[in-house]
């Protein structure tokens, strides 16, 4: 997974009913744009993740339209 700074991370529920989580890369922690990510949520809380293979990278900045 390689992803940048200001790309969002989608994290897919896993049953159903369940929404995705979407997070924000403030700043990448790897080599070469591999995880870990330092992520900011919507809520302002900022963490460090490793995603697993339930996560895609939308590359996408956060001021795209969708």
């Amino acid at each position: 997974m390689h992803a940048s700074k200001g790309d969002r991370l989608v994290t897919h529920g896993r049953v159903v009913g369940e929404h995705d989580r979407v997070v924000e890369i403030v700043e990448v922690l790897g080599p070469n744009g591999t995880p870990p990510f330092r992520v900011r949520a919507a809520n302002g809380h900022e963490s460090i993740m490793s995603p697993g293979p339930d996560t895609s990278v939308d590359h996408r900045k956060s001021g795209d339209q969708v």
